[in-house]
């Protein structure tokens, strides 16, 4: 009998997965932060006698080459991935045993597309596939986006997606489940996952990439797009370099004259707290990125690269999970750290600063020609409706174009507020006024503004 335990990694929409029999289990791309896996083969109580990369991440650093130092486990990479680092290449049709008294095996089958050298595995049981682990490859509904390596290689790659997803319907029994690694909120996805679980007979009726010919696919997927974070460019060179281990100790612990200090420098001081006890009372020119919201995408995507970070958050706790999720995207060691609340984080007699929330319907009730609206969604969600007279800055690009917003108040939203506050945050830092819309914009048109479409 065997098992498969998923490894959520909810803050970058990925997964990882443990399988394996009775006694021994191989790991499949495995996060940094790798005592997630360790522990669930405690668990299990087997040992993991392989690890294996799907390909080099563009979205994540791996744990795969520390896993298999820790573990002693045999490390298979594909034998066309540029790594720096020993490893037992991995080449298509290649077949290991996995489990030898439960009966499985794990077969690489080469399926290129979201990148070149792409190899997705098919679990076994006394020689029956009963599962796929297919990375970024098929996905739920969609496959991985194939312009993350090169530009010039874009549209092959798209090609080679629709190639390799036939490949594994055609090669696979209908009840085989599908196990990707993307597709639950990663922007390494073409798409989102529509459900969280499927298998290859669902995949040949809903999935594009089985349902429609290569040219209408290549042109739809390569339509759909969108900005890739700018984080990506460090996690492909240092997955193929080879990760160091992590080391989440607490940082250092940073007072009032630190916290000033450091802004002073113009370091990021990075309010983990929700948004609205950040609206309430915060370090003035410290930013908002919730720790409950996608930290590690967006504070990734939008701080330039090396720039040092001090992390405030409420307790210990908050700040060991920031440090969890950071480390997955490379920001390894904070500059230093404080918890509590603004009291705690300011000098005696200074007061906190503060902006406020509104709804779409107090957007409503104010005259639009006196304020500045401004929309800081995905070209994508905007392109579904919009605010008529809005100025629209995508959330990653709001940093590095504040110049570009016009004068006035400038109330500022999103699809429901998250990316919202993290606007406000930076204009407020910025010395603007600002009003962060705390509301699902589907309540826009109800409150009586003008949504224009198509």
């Amino acid at each position: 009998m065997f098992f498969v335990d998923v490894i959520e990694l909810e803050g970058l929409g990925n997964r990882s997965y443990l399988a394996g029999g009775e006694s021994a289990a191989v790991a499949v791309d495995p996060p940094r932060d790798i005592d997630q896996v360790l522990a669930a083969a405690a668990r299990r109580g087997v040992r993991i006698a392989h690890v294996v990369e799907t390909h080099v991440h563009n979205d994540y650093v791996t744990g795969g080459l520390e896993l298999a130092r820790i573990t002693g486990a045999v490390y298979l990479v594909p034998a066309g991935a540029p790594v720096a680092f020993a490893r037992t290449p991995v080449s298509d049709g290649d077949t290991v045993d996995v489990d030898t008294r439960a009966g499985l095996t794990l077969a690489a089958v080469a399926t290129p597309g979201h990148t070149p050298h792409h190899t997705a595995y098919v679990l076994r049981e006394t020689g029956r596939p009963v599962a796929a682990f297919t990375g970024g490859s098929l996905l739920i509904g969609t496959v991985g986006r194939p312009d993350l390596v090169e530009p010039r290689l874009t549209e092959g790659l798209a090609r080679a997606q629709h190639a390799s997803a036939h490949r594994l319907a055609d090669a696979l029994p209908d009840d085989t489940a599908v196990l990707p690694t993307h597709g639950f909120g990663s922007f390494c996805s073409s798409a989102q996952a529509d459900g969280d679980t499927t298998t290859i007979g669902k995949e040949k009726a809903a999935n594009t990439a089985l349902t429609v010919d290569v040219d209408t696919f290549v042109a739809e997927l390569l339509a759909g797009l969108e900005d890739v974070p700018a984080y990506y460019a460090h996690m492909g060179p240092a997955n193929a370099a080879g990760p160091d281990p992590v080391d989440m100790t607490p940082p250092a612990v940073a007072d009032p004259r630190e916290i000033a200090a450091r802004l002073a420098a113009g370091e990021w001081v990075v309010d983990l707290r929700g948004r609205i006890a950040f609206a309430e009372g915060h370090v003035a020119g410290s930013f908002n990125f919730e720790l409950d919201g996608k930290l590690a995408t967006y504070l990734a995507w939008m701080i330039p690269w090396g720039k040092p970070v001090t992390l405030l958050a409420e307790t210990a706790e908050q700040l060991a999970a920031a440090q969890r999720e950071l480390v997955r995207v490379g920001i390894d060691r904070p500059a230093a750290a404080a918890t509590g609340g603004p009291a705690a984080w300011l000098p005696d007699g200074e007061s906190p600063a503060s902006f406020p929330r509104a709804t779409f319907a107090e957007l409503a009730d104010q005259d639009l020609d006196r304020i500045v609206v401004l929309d800081v969604r995905r070209d994508s969600e905007r392109a579904e409706g919009w605010i008529a007279g809005s100025v629209h800055l995508p959330i990653h690009q709001v940093h590095g174009r504040l110049g570009e917003v016009p004068d006035g108040t400038v109330w500022v939203h999103c699809a429901g507020g998250m990316r919202a506050g993290i606007a406000a945050s930076l204009l407020d830092a910025a010395g603007r006024q600002v009003v962060a819309v705390d509301d699902a914009f589907d309540a826009a048109a109800d409150a009586g503004l003008s949504v224009v479409t198509g």
